[in-house]
């Protein structure tokens, strides 16, 4: 669960953004509350799954992600994928960071015990490859929709597919099934 400064810091960011004046002419593009809806839970488990199961990062870079939306409203074109790409950027950072100091444990969940086992195994993988995986087996999207969504080329989507699949085999012992 989200600490409650840092829980504290979105909700002021987020207040703060609604306060800023909107310009003469200008008003919201977006309806946040729709996306949030149709691709929030989707962002959730791709965030979730990038970090290895970590619940904590996956709400705050979520919450982030949206609150960044809404405060740059008029420069977005297509919000989703400005909202993975902001909160993978975020998610990455944070476990960068993470690095630097003591983790919490990852929200495993007690059962099935593979499912432990292949959020490990992801956290082993760099974080390209494992946003490329996640986007494309568990948000279920085309190769060029992943792209867009990343803000990389479909080839090199194609590229962390691949090598991140080769090293889920090796760390898992896994054999391959079908190629996306």
């Amino acid at each position: 669960m989200m600490a409650p400064v840092k829980e504290r810091a979105i909700d002021e960011r987020a207040a703060a953004s609604d306060a800023e004046p909107v310009p003469a002419g200008a008003e919201a593009r977006h309806d946040f509350e729709r996306v949030y809806r149709d691709h929030g839970p989707g962002l959730f488990r791709a965030i979730f799954a990038y970090t290895g199961g970590r619940r904590d990062i996956a709400d705050e870079v979520v919450a982030e992600a949206f609150a960044r939306a809404i405060a740059h409203d008029a420069d977005i074109r297509e919000p989703v994928p400005y909202l993975f790409r902001t909160a993978f950027r975020l998610a990455a950072k944070e476990l960068r960071a993470e690095g630097r100091r003591p983790a919490s444990e990852p929200d495993m969940p007690a059962d099935p015990p593979e499912v432990a086992g292949l959020l490990a195994a992801l956290r082993r993988l760099s974080p390209n490859q494992r946003a490329a995986i996640v986007l494309c087996y568990e948000a279920d999207l085309p190769i060029a929709e992943v792209a867009r969504r990343m803000g990389i080329a479909a080839v090199t989507v194609r590229v962390h597919i691949h090598r991140g699949r080769a090293r889920l085999r090796e760390l898992l012992g896994a054999e391959e099934v079908d190629e996306p």
